[in-house]
């Protein structure tokens, strides 16, 4: 063998060293870290289509079981006008959205949040809102007070009686709407029922 056959060997040697030495079954990919999960799981979230306003309250009016009339009293606007927001035949004033939040009971944001509502209007609203009403608080304390009712002596059960009476009763002609009436219609039941067993338990 002569040097330039010996050279061209110590040539080939390390090509054909590297050729046995791949493995001759491809490898499994690599196992997805959390950081590409979670990258590709944003990526995915920014290419969803953004919800119209409308569609939202919409579909939040009937998660509630409320029908346009109903969600129309407890905004004091039309039911033409909810049909139209809801449509996206209109946008809602902020004023409406302010409402919305409160009667769904989320803050603004979160109501905005991924629609195609005006990114420079959305900044504009308020971080929280009032997600409760007067008749819910009304109720909520006549709640805590009728829990105390076996245990009052009759004339200070009568008192407590006689003045929820009244105030349920403005309560009724203040209602804007079927259920709050029926909330409230529901509460003068459960007055009279504890007057009743009250009574007898004075009685007795």
């Amino acid at each position: 063998m002569n040097f330039s056959q010996f050279s061209w060997q110590l040539t080939l040697f390390p090509v054909s060293y590297v050729l046995r030495a791949m493995p001759t079954q491809p490898t499994e990919p690599p196992e997805p870290t959390d950081d590409n999960a979670a990258r590709d799981g944003s990526i995915r979230a920014r290419r969803e289509p953004r919800e119209p306003i409308g569609r939202r309250v919409a579909r939040m009016r009937a998660e509630q079981g409320w029908t346009q009339q109903d969600l129309a009293d407890r905004l004091a606007m039309s039911r033409t006008a909810v049909s139209h927001l809801e449509a996206d035949m209109a946008q809602p004033s902020e004023r409406t959205l302010l409402l919305l939040a409160g009667l769904f009971r989320v803050d603004p944001p979160a109501l905005v949040a991924d629609t195609l509502y005006p990114m420079s209007k959305a900044e504009r609203l308020p971080a929280v809102v009032a997600r409760y009403t007067e008749l819910d608080l009304q109720l909520r304390l006549f709640e805590g007070e009728l829990v105390l009712l076996p245990y009052l002596d009759r004339r200070v059960g009568e008192d407590l009686v006689s003045r929820w009476r009244e105030l349920l009763s403005g309560l009724t002609g203040a209602a804007n709407n079927q259920q709050d009436r029926a909330r409230v219609a529901a509460a003068l039941r459960a007055l009279r029922d504890a007057h009743d067993v009250h009574c007898r338990g004075s009685a007795s």
